[in-house]
């Protein structure tokens, strides 16, 4: 289904389908394609917001990619099962192979779907892999989508610091088996925080209009792990991120803590605007996106529709 969103104004319905309009919360929309009459059809098409968690060791990423598994790829395949037809679920961001998450959004928008949202989250998890859980769903304005109307993002990277590599967790953090200098990193880190031009830190081959990003917290957390060990857990919320940004943000915090490099490097990063000059890439395995932020409220929930 080829849907084109128009008019964002408040009073507007923003979806029409080539050829017709769509009547959408009760209102009547002109079609770009039939500008010089309204149109009114059966179908009510309905946009919902997903919370996905899902352990990203097993697929090619969250991005459909052919003859590879992928978490769009499962979560698509699973809406096709329920409603019959394909359905693209636009994701908040494109985490890469082994990258997992706790909280990443999707977005859909059918007019296939009449149960509630909550019966949405439950029937597309009876379609899932055990790796791949919606945890929560809500329905939306129709003109919702998951990358544009995100206002910001939150990633914890996960490190175990000495002891004895966890068979369990082995997955979900880095082992450094090596002493690191908390203080230093947490003096690195804060050099990273506000309005700054992150080029440094971006990987090639996902070009942006600017490098330019506000970095609102770069938070180290440390607690105890079992035996020797030592869990150091990084945050970073942003309002956006490039391509990369938090891996090689970590894989340079790491060469700070490991006595390689000195706090004031960082200061150097960011003026040098040379990814080669920065730190390596921290493996994906101990990355979790584990907050999106957005400004628009879900509409009430009516339930099933007659």
């Amino acid at each position: 289904m080829e849907i084109s969103v128009v008019n964002l104004q408040e009073h507007d319905c923003l979806a029409t389908l080539p050829g017709r309009t769509l009547h959408c919360n009760g209102l009547f929309a002109k079609n770009e394609y039939a500008p010089s009459h309204l149109l009114r059809v059966d179908q009510m098409l309905r946009s919902f917001k997903l919370g996905i968690s899902y352990d990203g060791t097993g697929y090619a990423g969250w991005q459909v990619q052919p003859r590879q598994l992928t978490v769009q790829g499962m979560l698509e395949r699973a809406v096709a099962k329920l409603t019959g037809e394909r359905v693209v679920v636009t994701g908040s961001g494109r985490t890469d192979s082994g990258v997992h998450a706790l909280a990443q959004v999707g977005s859909l928008t059918t007019d296939a779907w009449r149960a509630s949202a909550a019966s949405l989250m439950r029937a597309m998890n009876t379609k899932l892999p055990p790796d791949i859980v919606v945890v929560e769903a809500a329905e939306m304005p129709l003109y919702f989508h998951a990358i544009r109307d995100a206002v910001g993002k939150r990633y914890r990277y996960q490190v175990q610091v000495g002891g004895i590599r966890n068979a369990f967790e082995h997955r979900y953090r880095l082992h450094v088996p090596y002493r690191l200098d908390v203080p230093a990193m947490r003096d690195a880190a804060g050099r990273l925080v506000g309005k700054l031009d992150f080029a440094s830190f971006q990987a090639a081959g996902a070009d942006r209009l600017t490098t330019v990003r506000d970095v609102r917290a770069l938070d180290l957390i440390v607690e105890e792990g079992r035996g020797d060990a030592v869990y150091l857990d990084i945050e970073i919320e942003a309002d956006g991120f490039l391509y990369n940004m938090v891996r090689n943000i970590v894989g340079s915090l790491l060469e700070v803590g490991r006595g390689k490099q000195t706090p004031e490097w960082i200061d150097f990063l960011l003026d040098v605007k040379d990814r080669d000059k920065a730190g390596p890439t921290a493996p994906a395995l101990g990355l979790f996106l584990i907050r999106v932020d957005y400004d628009i409220q879900p509409i009430l929930d009516q339930g099933e529709l007659p």
